[in-house]
């Protein structure tokens, strides 16, 4: 499928402002909103772009960990398939050098964190060994990473419409709406009209409901786009160490890169954990010779592709990396 220009525009328009109406969407964009129901539409059902659920308050309330994963031979199809069912695991990447897996799994907290590690996975069928790397804090994820589409105008509107959202301090959401936030997960943009019709309740108290989940800062959401429309097709994985005092200027000048999606700081003999989006295998070499001129003081002690990206943020993607349609809702979206 051929993207125009106007589909990329709707699509930067949307990762700045997932839950933009399409009036305001229309009216930003100049554009007549039945076409961008269209554009949206056509996208969404040939698996190009969706819009998913993730963790609100930038991660701070919940437990992430970045895990390798060793299979025995001939175990990683059956492990593969495992972990992509469970809902604690919300990214699945296939990499290279040295590990069979990547999985990105956010607990509630760091107990349920170690129930995972040291009682499932560690007794899975297949799996000879595992490495952990937990979050310490998350400087970057894929809600900031753009397209460069829109006019600054533009970007500016979507700017002031995403700031205006509903938020409020994050609080507790009553276990009844766990149905409702599931929905949201399977479809982010979906609004309260939509809500009512697939939960069979009344418009006036689902709209409630929903006011109630944004409000809490339980979940935020992120357009997210296959590697073929974003037109940054390799993923990388990168691991690197910096000293403690040195840790500030290196998050803000790797945050500079327009490839970077991810950012965390970990756990562990390295302390920084990255991912990189590049239009091509050198740009890889490309950002090495960077990091090394302008962090000297950076030491990158790894870097791997991840050849293949089964499961983003719940959502299931095909071998080219378009969503299928099918959702495991992340458990830490759901009360407790």
């Amino acid at each position: 499928m051929q993207l125009d220009e106007r589909d990329l525009q709707l699509l930067h328009a949307l990762q700045i402002a997932p839950r933009v109406t399409w009036t305001d969407a229309a009216r930003i964009l100049r554009a007549g909103r039945s076409s961008l129901v269209a554009r949206w539409t056509r996208l969404r059902s040939a698996g190009l772009a969706w819009v998913s659920a993730q963790p609100g308050a930038g991660y701070r309330e919940v437990t992430l960990s970045l895990v390798e994963v060793d299979c025995l031979p001939g175990a990683r199809p059956d492990v593969l398939r495992a972990v992509c069912r469970d809902p604690r695991v919300v990214t699945v990447e296939e990499s290279t050098r040295g590990r069979d897996l990547l999985l990105t799994v956010i607990t509630h907290d760091l107990p349920e964190l170690t129930t995972f590690l040291l009682d499932d996975l560690e007794s899975l069928r297949g799996v000879a060994r595992q490495r952990s790397h937990v979050a310490t804090r998350v400087h970057r994820h894929g809600s900031h990473w753009r397209l460069d589409a829109l006019e600054p105008a533009q970007e500016a509107a979507f700017q002031r419409i995403a700031d205006e959202a509903p938020k409020g301090p994050s609080g507790t959401v009553p276990a009844a709406l766990t149905p409702l936030i599931q929905a949201l997960a399977r479809d982010g943009r979906a609004s309260a009209a939509d809500l009512a019709r697939t939960l069979g309740q009344n418009p006036a108290t689902t709209r409630r409901q929903l006011h109630r989940v944004l409000r809490s800062g339980l979940l935020s959401f992120r357009c997210e786009l296959a590697a073929e429309v974003s037109g940054w097709s390799v993923s990388s994985t990168w691991t690197a160490r910096a000293e403690a005092a040195d840790q500030g200027r290196a998050v803000t000048a790797l945050a500079s890169l327009p490839e970077l999606r991810m950012c965390i700081s970990t756990t562990g003999e390295t302390n920084l954990a990255m991912t990189i989006w590049t239009r091509s295998v050198g740009d890889i070499q490309r950002i090495e010779l960077l990091l090394g001129a302008r962090l000297p003081f950076l030491r990158v002690r790894d870097n791997a592709i991840n050849l293949r990206t089964p499961k983003r943020m719940g959502w299931m993607l095909d071998a080219r990396g378009r969503s299928t349609g099918k959702v495991i809702v992340p458990s830490a979206l759901l009360p407790r």
